[in-house]
């Protein structure tokens, strides 16, 4: 229960990483989420993600909307900061706290429910518009605070528990993703902590708009024979387009892109992200093959997971508005109300 403070008493001999922090400093609250439930194992990659990564927990926001994916931000960063808005509403509330401080690094969580339904067009701004964040959504294709029915992400013939087939289309978040411009595009599957970790470690640190769908099974509503957000379902037909690993920017490590080898590409902040293409007809770098390829997969039943798309020339919204370096709520009175002089001249260059 969230109420019970975790035990402070520590091993003297827990591992530390560079920065002095140990994997319980990335911890939170104790989950109150069913036993079994994949969104635990999406909080445990994100806790192994920034871990590994060196992050100082102070210099991370972490953002939620409502439903049970966007309780768990209370599980782990209890160090970081945090805020839980309201439905559908995470991606505006993120993108505010981005303008006005850019020095974060910003995390947001969100549901299926939260983000492809009710919070829809927040999420299809917030990918145009280039926010720079990790946006990782938990799918699991139910609505589980309100006792499982369908979300906009269920597909289309796939059973209820209660065995009510669902007759709508099914939201692709990821295809949304691609088409609205997002610059770092995956899929995961909450089981695969191999897979997981190393895309949350790539989307921290690319330069824009990062997306992660994780199909993360509902244990209570939806991990039954006719769902295809199961754990067996995905296990059995989860199609993984690469494998990956996350390597420093220090790291001069460079390859050929071929069959079976391997790609490094340097993203918008020098860090780099190490690709083993397994297809040869698959590209991550081509958006529009990645789509196809996406949706090619789905007709026959199969769940793509890997990165499918990075644009390693990423820009973000503060480029495109040509915000000051400095992060806005740094800079004092002057700079931010330079006087009547300077509103007149605006306004004359805007006649």
């Amino acid at each position: 229960m969230t109420y019970l403070a975790k035990p402070r008493l520590r091993h003297p001999t827990l591992t530390q990483n560079k920065v002095g922090y140990t994997r319980r400093d990335y911890e939170g609250r104790i989950s109150t989420l069913c036993a079994g439930c994949g969104h635990d194992s999406i909080s445990a990659a994100i806790i192994q993600a920034c871990w590994e990564l060196d992050i100082e927990p102070h210099r991370v926001a972490k953002l939620s909307g409502i439903g049970c994916s966007s309780k768990t931000p209370d599980y782990f960063l209890g160090a970081s900061h945090g805020f839980n808005t309201v439905h559908g509403r995470m991606p505006s509330v993120l993108t505010g706290a981005n303008l006005a401080n850019r020095d974060l690094l910003y995390l947001g969580v969100s549901g299926d429910g939260d983000s492809a339904s009710i919070g829809l067009g927040q999420f299809a701004n917030a990918m145009r518009r280039g926010v720079r964040m990790a946006y990782i959504v938990e799918n699991n294709g139910v609505y589980g605070l309100t006792k499982g029915q369908f979300s906009a992400t269920a597909d289309r013939g796939s059973r209820s528990k209660k065995g009510v087939i669902n007759n709508d289309s099914p939201v692709d978040l990821v295809g949304l993703a691609l088409q609205l411009g997002a610059t770092y595009v995956a899929r995961s599957f909450s089981g695969d902590k191999e897979q997981l970790v190393p895309l949350i470690k790539g989307a921290i640190g690319h330069g824009g708009a990062a997306f992660i769908d994780v199909i993360s099974p509902c244990v209570t509503f939806n991990n039954h024979g006719g769902s295809t957000k199961s754990y067996d379902y995905v296990r059995q037909h989860n199609e993984a387009v690469s494998r990956i690993d996350f390597i420093p920017r220090h790291s001069e490590i460079t390859a050929q892109y071929a069959p079976g080898e391997v790609i490094d590409v340097q993203q918008h902040d020098g860090s780099m992200l190490r690709l083993h293409k397994l297809h040869t007809d698959y590209d991550p770098t081509d958006r529009y093959a990645a789509l196809s390829y996406m949706n090619a997969r789905q007709e026959r039943g199969e769940v793509v997971t890997g990165l499918l798309y990075l644009d390693p020339q990423a820009t973000d919204l503060h480029l495109s508005l040509n915000t000051s370096d400095a992060p806005l709520n740094s800079l004092g009175p002057t700079a931010l109300c330079p006087g009547s002089k300077a509103l007149e001249k605006l306004n004359a260059s805007l006649r």
